[in-house]
């Protein structure tokens, strides 16, 4: 079991770092928004501030959360639980099946994870990290406060135990997720049916727009990291007909000091004036934000 994790991890680092490097490429040659066509030496630094904090989160999630992920899987398998474990025992279903639940179970609790994030003032906090990034690409997709990282492996702790995972149906999951997050943040866009077809079963570039919209309704929405089911179970599925006519970022956000790597670090501790910037800047505090009309829709087929 120890080969096969420590084969499914150097997989795992391969698959991040060929996607990244392919949807970087993919990104200079057709960007959907011409972000940094005037300062191309722009483009480098807000990667390396986004990478940088992404190896940081990485390194602490390696040496501190591995091993109490795998301490806890061990743990729930020799003691039979977890509703994985449970039905395992009660219905003899194939390892397959155990895999597929596991996978569902995870990014399920991710909708909620995430959900929650937009919710609770102290978790946004955090989480904003994420959404202030006005030139969304797909190094966003590491730019996450290490706060909120170390929240959510505190967290995993508990869901491993619930749900009976295995530590390697963990790796497997957060390999494909992170690959499809890597994906639909990144600057680029697909063709309209494709995009559509994809999205009846995982988040795309035009599904993952949206949340990053400066305007609220289209910020709580579309919550999803892999599978884009959980949104429309939800209640939170939504989409923009013109994607171009989208703004990232937060208001109260666009400080140079705001997007330098020490801001991105102190970016939990900064108060904004709440009339009228903390609720444009905090979109689920339920102050009023300015009404704009959207052409999105409220839902899709598919």
């Amino acid at each position: 079991m120890a080969a096969l994790l420590d084969a499914m991890q150097q997989t795992q680092t391969i698959v991040m770092l060929a996607g990244l490097a392919v949807l970087l490429l993919w990104e200079h040659a057709h960007p959907f928004f011409d972000f940094f066509q005037s300062d191309p030496k722009e483009r480098g630094q807000h990667a390396l501030r986004n990478l940088l904090l992404g190896g940081i989160n990485a390194a602490v999630v390696s040496v501190v959360f591995v091993g109490l992920w795998g301490a806890a899987a061990i743990w729930a398998e020799q003691q039979g639980i977890g509703l994985l474990h449970g039905a395992e025992a009660a219905w003899g279903f194939p390892l397959g099946a155990h895999a597929l639940g596991a996978m569902l179970l995870l990014d399920g609790w991710m909708y909620v994870w995430h959900r929650i994030n937009h919710r609770i003032p102290f978790l946004w906090r955090f989480h904003r990290v994420h959404h202030h990034d006005p030139t969304m690409d797909v190094t966003t997709a590491s730019r996450f406060h290490t706060g909120e990282i170390v929240l959510s492996s505190l967290f995993r702790v508990g869901v491993i135990v619930l749900f009976g995972v295995y530590l390697w149906e963990l790796v497997l999951y957060e390999t494909v997720m992170f690959a499809v997050v890597q994906f639909h943040h990144a600057n680029i866009a697909l063709p309209d049916r494709l995009d559509r077809a994809l999205r009846a079963v995982i988040v795309t570039p035009n599904m993952h727009k949206v949340h990053h919209s400066r305007w609220q309704p289209e910020t709580d929405s579309n919550y999803s990291a892999l599978f884009s089911f959980w949104d429309r179970i939800g209640r939170t599925f939504r989409l923009r007909e013109d994607p171009s006519t989208l703004s990232f970022g937060l208001d109260g956000w666009d400080a140079p000091e705001d997007q330098r790597f020490a801001g991105l670090l102190w970016a939990p501790l900064k108060r904004l004036d709440p009339s009228p910037g903390e609720g444009a800047a905090r979109p689920a505090d339920g102050a009023s934000v300015e009404p704009r009309p959207t052409s999105g829709a409220p839902d899709d087929a598919g």
